[in-house]
């Protein structure tokens, strides 16, 4: 019976387990240093980690320290992650990120935020600037091939740092998200309006990125069911246009394909459409492009999933943050470590960052 401890073979990567680590935005340095080297290697007991986003061009984010891959500095600090998870049998992708419309203008020398459309998201909270306004009106994107280039030098720049493989950050209403979404993609040339019109940007993306390292090593993260960032369409264009696009994802056969369930605390506004995201799981192939799912998951979830074959592998987001050996934990049937720092999530140094206890360290001070 498949189970948390049971090895998944990722195109040409054996992973060790199907512990996935989540991609965790923690705002805490724009170029890796000896605290993500620590941070990561902490984690590297997960069969696959998925670094937390990282942008591919300087963007005005409301997380000011957010990690990028545009620079040779950054890719130099990278490597040193990448080299000590490996050395500690890991296996690491890292996720690349656009943030699109919900960038502001004044963190970004005065650059306009860009999207498929002028349509601003409602929301937002800019925290760094005076009177920590919202997002903004962005400006329509002219020629959406340079967004796609973009990615693809993202995306040779993680080769350079010696990465196992990329994921697109394709949810949570950033870039590739605006395009696939009939609310904020309002365009009426071939980038908007039908299904296969709105998701080609991402697969044009997959694409560019997929001829750097290879199909098998390409993921793909998605958030049908919206909410956050203001995204979200009807049930019936979801279910349509989600449909179209994991059938093309699957015929690329890439490594996997991410699906967040729809997440309530992240849709104060109830902007989103609550649907369930295995509808689509007949749709992928697991002899060939793994079906990993996330959001709210604990080790009863997680451990069903796996064992009815729902999903080929669980992404765990918070219970990475507290428990750096969540793996070895769920594996073994331990108690998880749901004591968090919660004014450490994001920005800071060491705590609530580097500083939480393995079972072990836990068991030994009490």
């Amino acid at each position: 019976m498949v189970s948390f401890a049971t090895p998944l073979q990722l195109g040409p990567l054996l992973l060790k387990n199907r512990v996935i680590m989540s991609s965790l935005t923690r705002d805490r340095n724009r170029v890796p240093g000896p605290l993500q080297v620590e941070y990561y290697t902490q984690r590297a007991g997960a069969g696959l980690i998925l670094t937390e986003g990282t942008l591919i061009e300087p963007l005005g984010a409301e997380w000011s320290n957010a990690p990028g891959i545009y620079s040779d500095e950054q890719v130099a600090g990278w490597k040193k992650v990448v080299d000590s998870v490996h050395n500690h049998n890991g296996r690491i992708f890292l996720q690349l990120w656009h943030i699109g419309r919900v960038a502001h203008p004044l963190l970004q020398d005065g650059r306009p935020n860009v999207a498929p459309s002028a349509i601003a998201a409602k929301g937002g909270k800019f925290r760094q600037l005076e009177g920590t306004p919202g997002y903004v009106t962005p400006v329509a994107i002219e020629n959406p091939e340079h967004y796609v280039a973009l990615y693809k030098r993202a995306a040779e720049r993680a080769k350079e740092a010696g990465f196992d493989g990329v994921e697109l950050h394709a949810a949570n209403g950033y870039l590739p998200h605006q395009f696939i979404d009939n609310t904020s993609n309002q365009r009426t040339d071939q980038w908007g309006g039908s299904a296969e019109n709105r998701c080609r940007f991402p697969l044009r993306i997959i694409d560019e990125i997929a001829s750097v390292y290879g199909n098998d090593r390409v993921g793909i993260k998605l958030s049908p069911g919206g909410g956050y960032n203001d995204m979200g369409m009807t049930e019936k264009n979801t279910v349509e246009t989600y449909g179209y696009l994991i059938k093309e994802l699957n015929a690329r056969r890439i490594a996997y394909i991410q699906i967040a369930r729809y997440w309530a605390l992240g849709d104060p506004v109830k902007r989103g459409t609550p649907v369930d995201i295995f509808q689509w799981r007949g749709l992928i192939d697991s002899s060939h492009t793994k079906f990993f799912v996330n959001t709210e998951y604990n080790s009863e979830d997680g451990t069903k999933a796996l064992q009815d074959g729902s999903a080929d592998a669980v992404v765990f987001g918070r219970f990475y943050i507290s428990n750096p050996d969540l793996a070895e934990r769920l594996i073994n049937n331990q108690e998880l470590n749901t004591n968090f720092n919660v004014k450490g999530f994001y920005g800071g140094n060491a705590e609530g960052y580097t500083d939480y206890p393995t079972y072990e360290q836990q068991h030994k001070a009490q």
